[in-house]
């Protein structure tokens, strides 16, 4: 994902150096990423230094580093943060090897593998901890028993209902896992594209969104679906219709600005690049 988030600034061009400043000042005092209530959090940590990196931007480390070890091994802390502790600590450059196992070892003590969402975060944190997940072909037996017969994913058995952000992940996991998806998957992102631009999160949603728009790009992509020119056009208009001149919104109906939409424009805006 950052690897294709790095191409962004070949169409911001310009407008690359304000989105950098935005991010810079997403930095709160302690040195941890804000939320939206200007708190520092470890999930918009994990926002802030990948929007930064995607943009070839020096790390604000010595401010980062004192923020995340205060976290130390991540005791107390739920699955979705310890593996964004351990994404930050890869953003840096990886966090010693005690800690990193501590913090290992506490993500898969978390993890039920009952979600599609937290084990796609679980199974990435452990790569980026410089561990092998447990079990991987109960996992992928797992996300197959979700599918859904139009080709979609839920997250859950619980919630019978595919949404694009959980089926692209599921997209991610299968291809780390060596299992191609179903071929029934591909077409059901691409339909989820609208003609005004920019893709819904389900078949219901009445508005397109950044979220939706950068995770359907990513799996078809690592799919090899091609997009067709009316689609990237009308994602890039779509894009545009968010920028704020500093950063992006998530939707038409948000105004708030934050690292994380900011970092999926970003994502979006570099797999449009390569389409």
């Amino acid at each position: 994902m950052l690897q294709v988030a790095r191409l962004a600034p070949d169409l911001l061009q310009q407008a690359a150096e304000r989105v950098a400043e935005f991010l810079r000042g997403q930095i709160a005092e302690d040195g941890g990423g804000k939320d939206r209530a200007g708190k520092s959090d470890l999930y918009y940590t994990v926002f802030l230094l990948e929007g930064l990196i995607a943009l070839r931007e020096e790390l604000p480390v010595d401010r980062a580093r004192p923020f995340l070890e205060r976290h130390e091994d991540g005791e107390g802390l739920d699955l979705i943060h310890l593996c964004c502790l351990a994404r930050c600590w890869a953003a840096l450059g990886g966090a010693e090897p005690d800690r990193a196992r501590a913090i290992g070892e506490r993500i898969e003590a978390a993890w039920t593998r009952d979600s599609i969402y937290e084990s796609f975060l679980a199974y990435g944190a452990c790569q980026d901890l410089g561990r092998s997940p447990t079990e991987p072909d109960a996992l992928a037996r797992f996300i197959a028993s979700l599918r859904l017969e139009d080709g979609s994913f839920p997250d859950r058995a619980s919630i019978p209902v595919g949404m694009t952000p959980t089926t692209a992940a599921a997209v991610a996991l299968l291809h780390q896992l060596g299992e191609p998806p179903p071929a029934e998957t591909g077409a059901w992102l691409l339909a989820r594209a609208r003609p005004e631009g920019g893709f819904a999160a389900g078949k219901d949603a009445p508005i397109p969104d950044v979220l939706s728009t950068a995770t359907a790009l990513h799996a078809l992509a690592a799919m090899k679906v091609p997009l067709g020119a009316s689609i990237k056009e009308a994602s890039l208009d779509f894009l545009d219709t968010l920028w704020t001149g500093t950063s992006f919104v998530g939707n038409w109906t948000d105004d708030e600005l934050d690292s994380e939409y900011t970092y999926y424009a970003l994502l979006s805006l570099g797999h449009l690049s390569l389409a």
